[in-house]
């Protein structure tokens, strides 16, 4: 069960990949790598709004649940370790709740994403200071949260001005 729950945690252990390929930065590139696995899950979640919410708060709660079997179990100890990729998978789906599923907003709330993710701006700052499972997904939640808002606030601008 161990290793499902590393897997799982791990992105099916594409987080190793960077210390492979750059064994001098250590991690570097591992959040990268799980947001980008994220990517093309988004073509076969619901489309459906409510069917959407609730997969999301499923993959939220099972997010927190194996970031902390993965930390109690395996070899993930330290706050928010960076080979542990579920997070940015929730952040990046919470990123793209709601919005048109077309490559321009999947790249833009990527980029976005990401920078949100690396800068922690206030809230997310917040959620990352809990050293607890809960903190190590929902700074990456809200960070996805803040990308959200931007997005739809653009579509919404976008539209009223006739774009």
């Amino acid at each position: 069960m161990q290793k499902i729950i590393n897997a799982l945690a791990t992105g099916f252990y594409i987080s190793y990949l960077p210390a492979q390929i750059i064994p001098f930065k250590k991690n570097t590139g591992a959040g990268f790598l799980g947001t980008l696995l994220a990517v093309p899950f988004v073509f076969i979640l619901p489309a459906d709004f409510i069917l959407y919410l609730v997969f999301l708060l499923a993959f939220w709660v099972a997010a927190v649940w194996v970031c902390k079997q993965a930390k109690l179990g395996g070899d993930y100890k330290g706050h928010d370790n960076p080979r542990i990729v579920i997070d940015e998978m929730a952040g990046y789906f919470t990123a793209v709740m709601f919005l048109p599923r077309t490559w321009p907003y999947l790249l833009a709330a990527f980029v976005l994403f990401r920078t949100v993710d690396t800068l922690k701006p206030w809230p997310v700052k917040n959620f990352d200071r809990m050293e607890n499972p809960f903190g190590v997904v929902f700074d990456d939640v809200a960070g996805g949260l803040l990308v959200n808002i931007v997005l739809q606030l653009f579509i919404i601008f976008s539209r009223a001005v006739g774009v």
